[in-house]
């Protein structure tokens, strides 16, 4: 059970904050340089209901090219029962948004892993070096598409997407590279709904389901739920989803220096 609060809750935050990245960009840009967002880990299962971590999102700005970098790590006590810290860094062109590189670094245990990617965006092939706990780096060559992204920068391009051009309860594609593999799910939207997140406010929001392959962790029978706040900052607010052991959810708690006003907030 260790594992599913540790490398499933984060991972999975990382994967569904930037989940919704098929569509055609907004015109314009929905963060600025100095945003910063945090978001709580739960996990549920049973009578167990707890806050087990958090993961952190800061973004900054030079030279034409974002620079991202979202870490995340479990909270003291649960270090103590499996201790996770994870680091992901992306660097991403302006417009379009594109992928360039790509560095993660996730301890889970005394499980290692590490990724660097070089994206060519003529030729959509990734140069990926992976080093598996101290264990002499493999390099590939991953061969993804023009809708393929890391991670962080998967993150920010949700947030550009055109969301008047999406069309209800139509599947959409997702696809994201990490480690060895390019991963290919979709999602679609369900519409607009009033959503309460705790410890933060009551907010007009888009939710989004997310279809997950079954597998060692998904039961591949239930989606995902995303809620993006419905105002020019198109934030991820929270996401649930069912694993095999319990239940895994992420929420905002705070945030900095976003570029628009949270007009999506009710009270």
């Amino acid at each position: 059970m260790r594992r599913f609060i540790g490398n499933t809750a984060f991972t999975l935050l990382f994967v569904l904050l930037g989940a919704l990245q098929a569509l055609g960009q907004s015109a314009d840009i929905p963060y600025r340089d100095g945003e910063s967002l945090t978001y709580v880990v739960n996990y549920k299962w049973g009578a167990v209901d707890t806050d087990v971590g958090e993961a952190v999102t800061n973004l900054s700005y030079s030279d034409g090219m974002f620079h991202s970098i979202i870490t995340g790590k479990t909270f003291r006590f649960y270090d103590m029962i499996f201790k996770v810290r994870e680091h992901f860094e992306s660097k991403f062109y302006e417009d379009p948004i594109r992928p360039h590189y790509f560095y993660r670094d996730t301890q889970e245990g005394k499980y290692r892993m590490r990724n660097t990617f070089h994206f060519d965006n003529e030729t959509n092939k990734i140069d990926a070096r992976i080093q598996k706990y101290e264990r002499t780096p493999k390099d590939t060559v991953l061969q993804g598409s023009e809708h393929t992204f890391d991670i962080p920068s998967l993150f920010y391009k949700v947030r550009r997407i055109d969301f008047d051009s999406v069309a209800l309860g139509v599947k959409q594609p997702i696809s994201f590279a990490i480690d060895d593999d390019v991963y290919n799910f979709y999602f679609i939207l369900e519409g607009r709904e009033v959503k309460k997140i705790k410890g933060l406010g009551t907010f007009k929001t888009l939710k989004f389901a997310v279809k997950l392959v079954a597998g060692s962790v998904f039961t591949g029978k239930d989606d995902m739920n995303v809620w993006v706040t419905d105002d020019d900052n198109k934030i991820p607010l929270l996401f649930e989803s069912p694993i095999i052991v319990g239940r895994v959810q992420g929420r905002l708690v705070s945030y900095r220096n976003l570029k628009s006003p949270l007009e999506s907030k009710i009270k």
